[in-house]
């Protein structure tokens, strides 16, 4: 019998001195003040990167040259607790509408003036061949541990 094992989905936290609704907010309709530019697949830099503010939303990227990437879409929007993006790129960070990988952000207050704030990128076996090295970006040191350190930043300013 031959058992495949799936990638284990990716996690990071951070902890906020801010409230719930004000975390959301920043990481949703803020995305735009604290989002690597470097974190982008179109030929052209980064202008502005976007989370429309709804389930079927879309959440994509505007370059420079006005051109459109398409990231993934917005698969549940329960403000200001919980926040669930499809990923739609593959190992290669090529956009693929057949492909869903979830990234799901909770944010939950603590009770005394803070809000941890927990990401969990899974379903990454979804790629196929790409998962490992899927998986590996996202998990580097300037994947998610990057983008939560500046989303801290933006959220705490």
């Amino acid at each position: 019998m031959t058992q495949t094992i799936a990638p284990a989905p990716v996690r990071r936290s951070v902890t906020l001195k801010t409230n719930p609704a004000h975390a959301f907010e920043v990481f949703t309709a803020g995305i735009g003040t604290w989002w690597p530019a470097s974190h982008h697949i179109g030929a052209s830099p980064l202008k502005l990167p976007i989370i429309e503010p709804k389930v079927g939303g879309r959440w994509y990227s505007i370059s420079q040259d006005d051109s459109v990437c398409e990231i993934g879409k917005v698969l549940a929007w329960e403000p200001p607790g919980r926040l669930v993006l499809a990923w739609q790129l593959n190992g290669q960070f090529q956009y693929d509408p057949e492909l869903i990988t979830e990234v799901e952000i909770l944010f939950a207050d603590q009770g005394d003036g803070t809000t941890r704030v927990d990401l969990e990128h899974r379903h990454l076996e979804r790629m196929g061949d790409t998962a490992e090295h899927g998986r590996a970006m996202v998990d580097a040191p300037n994947g998610w541990s990057l983008i939560m350190s500046l989303y801290q930043q933006a959220a705490e300013a």
